[in-house]
């Protein structure tokens, strides 16, 4: 088959009246232009140009070829500044999967604007705390708090989100208000477990300043944030949640923040969640993605709700 760059040459040739016209508009010297001349007439086993000093004639065989060819290299030029467009402008469908709490309180309410902004971009959108296979299901971008990550993703992080403790008034009222971190030791708790992995969410008890898992008195476990609060919100015991769900609540008089203090003996790690975008590795990403992940990067810095 012949060469693809030696017919660009002789049609550049041929448009430009000489070799080295050709040569200037494909960056390569004289010398090189006429080599793909000659090796694409050997390939063909005729003469298409008849050279002189002063300019170039097409043989009989040189115009047939050249009508058949010419419109073939202006369809490659075309497609690729389609393709060279369609990596520009974010476009297609772009399938999001994020976990669900911080997807439907912070991630859902900035989509609208998303949309607005990348009209040709057909977002899906998928709410779950299990584990998604971006390979397996097709997935563009997974948003979820940093864990272990498989070696083929990349991550950017998106937010930091601060965590507090909370409980119902009534609850309160009735159990008494913990004011050191070891109050919480008697107190009923409510434990969030990961579907990802089946694993809880351990709470970062310091003592002595060394991290241990104390006995909690354990309540109620839920694999879902919103059932968390839901629970702490009918008196059920204390949780800890992010301050994103959490604070609205509080300022709504259905729930009330928690505070503690430590002591010689028990403290407690305020670790906030950080919350990562993860997507495929590439050596170009997707215009759709890159502008997902840059548009929630920018929403999301600053935002009220992940402030302290």
């Amino acid at each position: 088959m012949p060469n693809l760059r030696a017919i660009e040459t002789f049609i550049r040739a041929q448009q430009g009246g000489s070799i080295a016209s050709a040569a200037r508009q494909m960056g390569i010297t004289p010398a090189a232009a006429s080599q793909n001349i000659a090796r694409l007439e050997q390939e063909i086993g005729t003469r298409l140009l008849i050279r002189s000093t002063r300019s170039l004639a097409l043989t009989d065989a040189g115009m047939l070829y050249l009508e058949r060819v010419a419109p073939v290299l202006d369809q490659l030029e075309q497609a690729k500044a389609e393709v060279m467009h369609r990596q520009a402008e974010p476009q297609g469908r772009l399938l999001l999967a994020c976990t669900a709490a911080f997807g439907r309180h912070l991630v859902a309410p900035l989509l609208a604007g998303f949309i607005d902004r990348y009209p040709q971009v057909q977002l899906e959108v998928l709410m779950v705390d299990r584990h998604v296979d971006l390979v397996r299901e097709n997935v563009d971008v997974v948003i979820r708090y940093r864990g272990p990550m498989e070696p083929s993703m990349v991550t950017r992080r998106l937010a930091m989100a601060p965590r507090m403790f909370c409980a119902s008034r009534e609850y309160l009222d009735h159990h008494g208000r913990p004011r050191l971190v070891r109050d919480l030791l008697a107190h009923r708790c409510l434990l969030y477990r990961r579907e990802s992995d089946g694993r809880f969410m351990n709470w970062p008890f310091l003592r002595h300043g060394q991290r241990t898992t104390p006995p909690l008195r354990v309540a109620a476990i839920a694999n879902d944030i919103e059932t968390l609060h839901c629970m702490a919100q009918r008196g059920a015991g204390i949780a800890w949640v992010g301050r994103f769900i959490a604070q609205p609540l509080v300022q709504a008089g259905l729930l009330e923040e928690v505070c503690l203090l430590p002591d010689d003996e028990w403290s407690f790690l305020d670790e906030p969640l950080e919350f990562i975008a993860c997507f495929r590795d590439g050596q170009q990403m997707a215009a759709k993605v890159r502008a997902l992940v840059d548009y929630l990067a920018a929403a999301l810095a600053g935002h009220e709700a992940l402030g302290r």
